[in-house]
């Protein structure tokens, strides 16, 4: 397990490796880009061993990415704890039987999904993104985990944005970011 000083350094690589593009999707935001830190492998396994790490003291068995980055987020971090992997999907996009959640972001709705048979009562399960802004897709991924029967262990994110106070609406468990902006 890393200790402090490496999940500090990769912090300092990750930070690197994001590039801003200004008045994407739509103007007025600034979207925090992580294919600069995907293409470079070193930063990228460094970004992952630190959130392996900073999860490491958790009780969780899956680990719930969103889609579409916070599967390769979630995918990662699933090999690197040796947990499993559940994918939340958009709508209309797993083909065996699903539930979904409604739920409002920054700049619009959306409605996710996963497989109805994904998680085990009770089963404890960490949601995993790229980036937590407003809280509400994470918000929104956890209680279609509740609403399975299972337990949200806590929240994983390479990247937080702190003045949109997303951690605020994450209240089952524990959240981890990698870097705040």
């Amino acid at each position: 397990m890393p200790e402090k000083q490496t999940i500090k350094e990769a912090e300092e690589l990750l930070r690197k490796r994001i590039r801003d593009i200004p008045d994407y999707p739509k103007p007025g935001i600034l979207f925090k880009d992580i294919t600069p830190l995907l293409k470079d492998a070193s930063a990228f396994k460094s970004s992952i061993d630190a959130l392996a790490a900073m999860v490491s003291g958790l009780d969780f068995a899956y680990i719930a990415g969103i889609e579409a980055r916070g599967f390769i987020i979630g995918a990662a971090l699933s090999y690197a704890t040796g947990k499993g992997f559940v994918p939340v999907r958009k709508k209309g996009k797993l083909p065996y039987k699903t539930i979904s959640m409604d739920y409002s972001l920054e700049y619009g709705t959306a409605t996710i999904e996963m497989h109805a048979d994904s998680l085990e009562k009770g089963s404890r399960v960490l949601v995993v993104d790229d980036l937590l802004a407003t809280g509400g897709t994470a918000r929104a991924c956890a209680d279609l985990i509740k609403g399975s029967g299972a337990e949200v262990a806590g929240y994983a994110f390479l990247i937080s944005l702190k003045e949109l106070n997303g951690k605020d609406r994450l209240n089952e468990g524990n959240v981890f970011c990698l870097a705040e902006y």
